[in-house]
């Protein structure tokens, strides 16, 4: 029966997710408003069929894990290191800023200090997975509004982290005295800055070291099965051995498989489970949604509702502003941060589960989740009106816009790394991906490589010359090859005929990208020019202009006659390629 409950369960919330997910879609949401509306439908609070809650929660640990191991991925530790100071300072000061809201609005309504600060706690945090979802959907995860958002989200789970620890110390059944909370304290960042040591420096030698066994075998399975056991592994050794958050351990065991040259294979192939477990969160969100407890109490809502969508935003983009940042990157860190999910959750359980907060707290703190998640990616769409509006307000402006040396510098690197006159990727480090890297390094264009063959990626690594290791058809490892800001894509390696994926892929990502690919036979010229190549080389035709060019030399035809006769056969075999499979028409 508990199997019959799980595959119910994964059966009807998939089903409702990409009903709802295409008609959210369609109208121009998010489809991650379509995913809370099935959560709803699928829950107990509405007639129908209801899903496993628990083993929907499961489940929707499993994608947090996923969806922290990818970010992990693309955040490297000096990204980390260079928003440090914003990230930091943000957390804390942000954080003090919604506990005292929530501790005072809670009071407001008659309870006591103690269960508001643990609910205002809860509404500092925000979704792990609603933050890269949006950021990644608007294309800013690595932009410097990305990575100080990242960066300060990582500082509230560390913030959460030991908020957990401490919550049982202070309200548990052995309620201690005054100096357990000290030495718990300093336990809890014992154990915290172990486990960060352990993941960076030991795992950081054995993890990539493992992958490099596993490429060596050239199985893509066994190189799927090895990353996502890394990646779990990691997450859950964190949560037992260490006591830490298991996203925060993912999020760690990304950042070492990140650093090494498996980052981009690893989030093209190894993730392909990532978004389908991520909808299993938001799905679990929208089963806690009670729309008899809008009624109960609504103003309680409303005002939890201001916290986290007016007071949040608010401290953050002062913070932003007093570190020197632009406003258009507080206004982007504010919106994108004005949400709750996970953590929150987490905190709140935990809270009730000690004593400390009361089970009615929930109600809003759920209503604010799924209101505020709904909102989100939409008020993201509207940065850019929003900056004009506060442009209006020449004063307001003039104070956000200031800019310290430090905000300026970082949007300055940003702008200038995609500055370059020409980009050139080349696919394939055979004989004619050696020639044409040749050529143009000769010429002051340094290109990027992309390689299945592990060996020969390490030698190009050694060499100096930039490469991505992983499958050229994955969006992953085109983006990581710089595919969004490359001129030219260069398809050079044998078996090109299963390309097309790849170049209509490249197309999505930069319409005005130059692609040249090579063929082995005509008939698969006419797949990749209708995927998106702009010149198809196929090694038939060019062996038939080679002979044909002998030939005519030998029985002493000139060079006007050689000319004539070349540009005819490119047109019959332009023309042949047109027709495709079968020779004719």
């Amino acid at each position: 029966m508990h199997n019959l409950d799980l595959l119910f369960t994964l059966a009807a919330g998939f089903l409702a997710a990409v009903t709802f997910g295409y008609a959210t879609h369609r109208l121009g949401w998010s489809p991650i408003v379509g995913y809370l509306l099935a959560g709803i439908l699928v829950g107990p609070h509405t007639p129908g069929f209801v899903a496993d809650k628990g083993l929907a929660d499961q489940l929707a640990e499993v994608g947090v894990i996923l969806l922290m191991f990818g970010v992990g991925l693309h955040f490297h530790l000096k990204d980390l290191m260079a928003v440090k100071v914003v990230a930091i300072g943000g957390a804390v000061g942000q954080g003090t800023v919604a506990t005292l809201l929530g501790a005072v609005v809670l009071h407001l309504f008659g309870w006591d200090w103690t269960p508001g600060i643990v609910f205002g706690l809860a509404l500092s945090v925000a979704s792990t997975v609603v933050l890269t979802r949006v950021l990644a959907d608007t294309g800013q995860l690595r932009s410097p509004t990305g990575r100080i958002a990242i960066g300060w989200l990582v500082m509230e789970d560390i913030r959460s982290v030991f908020v957990l620890v401490m919550l049982p110390v202070i309200f548990g059944p052995h309620e201690a005295g005054a100096m357990s909370l000290p030495v718990s304290f300093a336990l809890a960042a014992l154990k915290l800055a172990l486990f960060v040591a352990f993941t960076l420096f030991a795992a950081g030698k054995v993890i990539p070291w493992l992958l490099g066994k596993i490429a060596e075998t050239h199985s893509r399975e066994l190189f799927t099965l090895g990353v996502l056991a890394v990646a779990m592994g990691v997450a859950v050794g964190s949560a037992y051995f260490f006591g830490v958050s298991m996203a925060l351990g993912a999020f760690l065991a990304g950042m070492v498989v990140g650093q090494s040259e498996f980052s981009a294979r690893a989030g093209a192939e190894a993730l392909p489970m990532r978004d389908a477990f991520a909808v299993m969160f938001f799905l679990s969100v929208g089963m806690l949604f009670d729309p008899g407890q809008v009624v109960e109490a609504p103003l309680l809502i409303v005002a939890t509702l201001a916290i986290v969508m007016i007071g949040k935003p608010l401290a953050t983009m002062v913070i932003v502003a007093a570190l020197g940042y632009s406003s258009r990157i507080g206004l982007g860190v504010a919106i994108a941060l004005a949400q709750i999910g996970e953590f929150s959750f987490l905190l709140a359980n935990l809270g009730t589960e000690v004593g400390a907060l009361p089970k009615e707290a929930m109600n809003p703190l759920v209503a604010a989740a799924i209101v505020s998640i709904l909102v989100n990616p939409m008020l993201c769409r509207l940065v850019t009106p929003m900056e004009a509006a506060l442009e209006r307000r020449v004063w307001l402006w003039r104070l956000l816009n200031r800019r310290a040396a430090s905000g300026l510098a970082e949007e300055r690197e940003e702008e200038g790394g995609s500055r370059s006159s020409h980009r050139a990727v080349i696919v394939g480090y055979g004989p004619i991906g050696r020639i044409v890297t040749r050529l143009l390094s000769e010429r002051g264009i340094e290109p990027t490589i992309i390689e299945m063959n592990i060996d020969t990626h390490k030698a190009l690594r050694a060499r100096g010359i930039r490469a991505v290791y992983g499958d050229f058809n994955q969006r992953e490892v085109l983006e990581q090859a710089g595919v969004a800001t490359a001129a030219s894509l260069i398809i050079s390696s044998s078996g090109a005929a299963d390309a097309s994926v790849g170049i209509s892929v490249a197309r999505q990502i930069n319409p005005r990208l130059f692609v040249v690919s090579r063929v082995d036979f005509l008939k698969q010229a006419g797949i990749l020019r209708r995927a998106g190549a702009d010149e198809v080389f196929a090694g038939e035709g060019e062996v038939a202009l080679a002979m044909t060019d002998s030939i005519l030399r030998e029985l002493g035809a000139t060079p006007e006659q050689l000319d004539e006769e070349r540009a005819r056969i490119r047109v019959e075999l332009v023309e042949e390629a047109a027709l495709g499979p079968g020779g004719h028409a």
